[in-house]
């Protein structure tokens, strides 16, 4: 299998600190896992098929297999499915033979976080194809601490485009910096003066609009703005600027707002909202 990497992801690191969490790592008594050890003879050997139970987009495999390889380098391992496949309900998805006590000391490990990743890229597929095929969704930074790069590794596999990874790759600006900066205009300003190379800035009124690609912004944040007044934005911004819908979308309104003509429509809940996948992970002995 090969290995897998993501950009400012230390898989490693992830793996052993979701392990050394719940086997309990440090803490009087911890270090282990009492029931595998107790009732599991050391050298029984496991057969399991992890599957889908619904519908679901499938991300995090890579992830999961490599939580049993940790406690058994040589357990035997096939990936059955593509990152990003939907699959239907008893879709086998991976299927692994090893030590049974190192299957189960992993198994809840990997089974979060397939179940967590699967279950984001499945509702971002589901908002993805409610947009019939209209603007290109973005994801947010609202992400549990820790879990970003994952979170949107999956929404990459559910179908969407990643908005700003942090900080650090892109200025926002929003009400709270238009207020101390005193308006759009000077707040974009200090930022091309600074040399930001990607500004963002937040529109709520039609007549911010101006203001913003006057003074240098590269693409505008429409704010709580419905189907129609995001019309009448697009065609003042006639294609000058990328624009991005956001606030108040949701499966019933997604339809409507991306048909309007924005280049974006950027959805929190994604990350912050997604239930897990339904998936399961049954042994056999051998």
């Amino acid at each position: 299998m090969t290995q897998f990497t993501l950009q400012g992801f230390d898989l490693a690191t992830f793996v052993d600190a979701t392990l050394a969490e719940d086997l309990g790592v440090g803490l009087e008594g911890g270090g282990r896992d009492v029931t595998s050890e107790s009732v599991i003879d050391a050298e029984a050997r496991f057969s399991g098929v992890m599957d889908s139970r619904d519908a679901i987009t499938v991300a995090g495999l890579p992830i999961a297999a490599a939580f049993f390889r940790k406690l058994d380098p040589a357990m035997q391992i096939d990936i059955l499915v593509e990152e990003g496949a939907a699959v239907t309900p008893g879709t086998h998805l991976m299927r692994l033979s090893g030590n049974a006590r190192a299957m189960l000391t992993a198994e809840r490990g990997a089974l979060n976080t397939v179940q967590h990743l699967s279950g984001i890229a499945t509702m971002t597929r589901t908002y993805v194809d409610a947009m019939n095929g209209n603007a290109t969704l973005l994801d947010t930074r609202k992400t549990i601490p820790g879990l970003r790069h994952l979170e949107k590794y999956a929404t990459r596999m559910g179908g969407a485009r990643n908005h700003r990874m942090g900080l650090w790759d892109a200025a926002m600006i929003k009400d709270n910096h238009v207020l101390v900066a005193g308006g759009v205009g000077p707040a974009v300003a200090r930022a091309r003066g600074a040399g930001v190379a990607q500004i963002i800035c937040e529109v709520d009124r039609l007549d911010q609009i101006e203001p913003a690609i006057a003074a240098g912004a590269h693409h505008l944040l429409l704010d709580n703005m419905g189907p129609d007044t995001l019309r009448e934005a697009v065609a003042i911004v006639a294609g000058r600027v990328p624009t991005e819908a956001s606030g108040g979308v949701n499966l019933s309104t997604i339809g409507a707002i991306a048909a309007s003509g924005v280049t974006y429509v950027s959805v929190g809940r994604l990350t912050q909202s997604a239930p897990a996948a339904d998936i399961g992970l049954d042994f056999t002995p051998l």
